[in-house]
């Protein structure tokens, strides 16, 4: 399965126990999210959707899940790698005081990875890597689940072309740091990320 993800998710706690059954997004805080990320646009807002139609959106559309203790955030702009981009990052790791957020841009077509990793709102982890260019961006001290893909590369082997799958680096940082168990399986309590609920938006 090729995958295109556009995902920003902060949680308080640990993700494998703040996503469970029966969650229900806050309407009203998801509304107030989304215009602190756009205080210049018109947001229309169109209904709710699931995770799993949300990950990569259109390029005027906005998904958000705001729960008891997470934030969701599905917006194509993050593929910009550009400033607009680190905005809506920054935005939504500063939204939910003391979370911890992880930022993960996947595209199946160009083949690479761009993670962002906050702790209580600042910066602490970036990395971009492709197929074709290799490690592009490596910055900070590495996730516990991205250590086992370096080792070829830490062992003396070139960068280029990379000696790993982006789309299985970037799945395995969502897996253990941002919604704590794999995207599209479900887990012993019966819950599967790509059913969590968001509101949805249309930017005008």
């Amino acid at each position: 399965m090729g995958w295109s993800v556009a995902l920003a998710c902060a949680t308080a706690g640990d993700p494998a126990e703040v996503f469970r059954p029966g969650l229900a997004p806050d309407a009203a805080a998801g509304a107030e999210l989304a215009r602190r990320l756009y205080p210049a646009a018109t947001l229309v807002e169109t209904g709710e959707t699931v995770l799993d139609f949300a990950l990569w959106p259109y390029e005027d559309e906005l998904f958000v899940g705001a729960f008891d203790r997470a934030l969701l955030v599905c917006d194509r702009r993050l593929f910009g790698l550009d400033d607009d981009a680190r905005r809506v990052a920054d935005t939504v790791a500063a939204a939910l005081p003391g979370a911890r957020c992880g930022v993960l841009v996947l595209q199946n077509v160009a083949s690479g990875c761009w993670f962002r990793w906050y702790e209580a709102g600042g910066l602490r982890r970036e990395v971009i890597v492709t197929t074709e260019d290799g490690v592009v961006i490596d910055k900070g001290g590495r996730m516990p689940a991205e250590r086992p893909y370096w080792a070829a590369i830490d062992g003396g082997a070139p960068d280029v072309p990379l000696p790993f799958s982006p789309e299985d680096f970037g799945l395995a940082l969502a897996r253990e740091h941002m919604v704590g168990r794999d995207l599209a399986s479900h887990g012993p309590d019966g819950f599967l990320p790509l059913e969590l609920p968001l509101r949805r938006f249309k930017l005008c």
